[in-house]
């Protein structure tokens, strides 16, 4: 069972995001290896959705979420948790 986690990134988001991408990458390789977040990345052309794949549950997406500098600062305006049946792969 996966996870995806997606975010609508602010209209501000890559100016402002190098204050805090150091800390947010962190949090997400440490959940990277702990096996808990296989990919994550922002959707380029315009910047303004990103996409995490989780293999954890739920309460484990919904902590890092809750940790994450991009949501306290409001680079993410929205974020959701759906789950994803992979077919292939």
């Amino acid at each position: 069972m996966h996870l995806l986690l997606e975010y609508t990134l602010a209209d501000d988001y890559l100016p402002r995001r190098a204050a805090l991408r150091e800390e947010h990458l962190a949090l997400a390789r440490a959940a990277h290896d702990r096996g808990e977040l296989l990919l994550a990345g922002a959707l380029p052309d315009p910047y303004d959705r990103a996409v995490l794949v989780w293999t954890a549950s739920r309460e484990v997406v919904e902590r890092f979420v809750g940790a994450d500098p991009y949501v306290r600062e409001g680079l993410v305006t929205s974020w959701s948790v759906r789950p994803w049946n992979v077919v292939i792969g």
